[in-house]
């Protein structure tokens, strides 16, 4: 692998992978799984939430063995077209190993992400011939879900495949668009007595006043149209070159994170701790299963993160370790979150807590944690919008086509902005909206697609290389009994929550 070149980018060592993996996975959904955890109660929250986190990681594991299995079949086509070009031209002088190597890859960027699934049968002979080049299920080239979805599915899945990731981003950018009017909202409305409604502390009295005659909804709404006019634009264009103001928007999460968590204990520990929660609540578990898959989602990520990792000898376990430290950072801050605070007074946006001057006494930290969100969730909305857009073009693309300037240009950047607004503006209950997203088209992505990729995967590996071969990258939950408990589970939420909504509709 050194002095490789692929497309990757620069590699890095597999500590440095862990550290992405979990500034990755830990993001906006943990803002709100504080006020789930006190409406389902701590056990069941603690239940769930280790539950859900073990099958969030034997998901990711059969979308890295897929993305091995992709890789070996790319590098047989190439091998295999070599082969042909050699046989055509005797006088090239290049052997089939040379193709193995990392410094050979050629990667068209303009090839369509849909392409033809490839059916290539070589003997087990021939595969026995390169037992010395390096492994072909190492995974060296970043094959994206969406290209593994065309290798691997027909066209009926590959169209449901892109049908929910494009819910699932639609998802993100309604709770991005709605995250940033809230706080600035709860941060520039002071008036102690328009914090919260009668009914349920945690639940914004929309109808109070703000500035003067402005009601606290029409501040929101302001808010939200000036979100849209500075960010929106961004999904005409390309957005590139992000890695520094990535960095610094992770230093800034984590240092609110432990900031709250430090308020939290300190408060707790001079005996002002005012929560009680209950022992299990299962109204809110529909909620709380939605947050708790919403912020275990890194699935669709997983190529761009484990593709550059420099040694991925011992990825699963390193892997496990991210998810054990991320269950452990979600129950730290969840159980001090529950226990300082009345379950009625969390806020959907565990950092509004922080605004009392009662609480945080440093008005700069205040205005820090308040808006927080804002910063954070700016810098990701134009990357998420933009890869929303780029999945539209793709499911529609056809061989060989391209699109009118009007389409390309206006047309998908529309689509992408429009229905999320949309949904922003009706509502900015972000608990909902976190846990609607996770319940449904997180769902699907956390476990319905990665458990069919798992299971095409492999029998295409049978097919092109024969039973013999042994991907480097299987699964430790290899057996089939593994796959069939992940679909059921995923139909099971999904009947389960919509079961729910519909019974909560009902006694509304």
């Amino acid at each position: 692998m050194a002095g490789g070149i692929t497309d990757t980018g620069e590699l890095y060592s597999p500590y440095v992978g862990l550290i992405y993996m979990f500034n990755l996975i830990v993001g906006t959904g943990a803002l709100t799984m504080p006020k789930a955890f006190a409406t389902a109660g701590w056990l069941v929250s603690l239940i769930l939430i280790m539950f859900l986190g073990f099958m969030s990681y034997m998901t990711t594991t059969f979308v890295m063995e897929a993305m091995a299995a992709a890789n070996a079949q790319l590098r047989w086509k190439r091998m295999e077209k070599h082969k042909e070009d050699d046989d055509d031209d005797s006088s090239s002088g290049v052997s089939d190993s040379d193709v193995l190597l990392p410094d050979s890859y050629e990667r068209s960027e303009t090839r369509p992400i849909l392409s033809v699934r490839l059916k290539l049968t070589p003997s087990d002979g021939e595969v026995r011939e390169r037992r010395g080049a390096p492994n072909i299920f190492e995974i060296t080239e970043r094959v994206e879900m969406g290209q593994m979805a065309s290798m691997f599915f027909n066209k009926v899945g590959v169209n449901l495949f892109y049908f929910c990731i494009i819910i699932y981003l639609y998802g993100d950018l309604a709770i991005y668009a709605a995250a940033v009017p809230v706080s600035l909202m709860q941060v520039t409305c002071v008036s102690s007595n328009n914090s919260y409604s009668v009914e349920d502390g945690s639940k914004y009295n929309d109808t109070a006043k703000c500035w003067g005659p402005i009601r606290r909804i029409d501040a929101y709404r302001i808010y939200l149209a000036a979100f849209t006019v500075l960010l929106g634009p961004f999904t005409f264009f390309n957005v590139q070159k992000t890695k520094y103001l990535q960095i610094v928007t992770s230093l800034m999460r984590w240092i609110a994170f432990v900031i709250m968590i430090i308020f939290a204990l300190i408060r707790i520990a001079k005996g002002h701790g005012e929560g009680q929660p209950p022992l299990a609540q299962l109204s809110g578990i529909r909620n709380l299963f939605g947050v708790c898959v919403y912020s275990f989602m890194c699935q669709h990520s997983l190529p761009s993160l484990i593709t550059p990792i420099s040694k991925k000898k011992h990825v699963n376990k390193l892997v496990l370790l991210d998810y054990i430290l991320i269950l452990g950072f979600y129950v730290l801050l969840s159980f001090t979150a529950i226990y300082c605070f009345l379950n009625g007074t969390l806020m959907d946006m565990y950092t509004l807590n922080f605004t009392n001057g009662q609480i945080v006494p440093y008005a700069f930290l205040r205005y820090f944690l308040g808006l927080f969100p804002v910063f954070t969730i700016s810098t990701n909305f134009p990357i998420i919008a933009v890869t929303l857009r780029n999945n539209w073009k793709t499911l529609f693309h056809r061989e060989g086509g391209t699109y009118p300037w009007v389409v390309d240009r206006i047309f998908f950047p529309i689509i992408t902005l429009i229905p999320p607004l949309l949904v922003a503006f009706c509502t900015h209950d972000l608990e909902s909206l976190v846990g609607i997203t996770g319940a449904y088209a997180g769902n699907g992505i956390q476990y319905i697609i990665p458990a069919f990729l798992a299971y095409c995967s492999r029998k295409d590996t049978q097919l092109v290389f024969g039973t013999g071969t042994i991907n480097q990258h299987l699964s430790p939950f290899r057996h089939t009994f593994w796959i069939g408990f992940v679909l059921l589970w995923g139909l099971f939420c999904f009947l389960f929550v919509t079961a729910n909504i519909i019974l909560s509709e009902t006694q509304l």
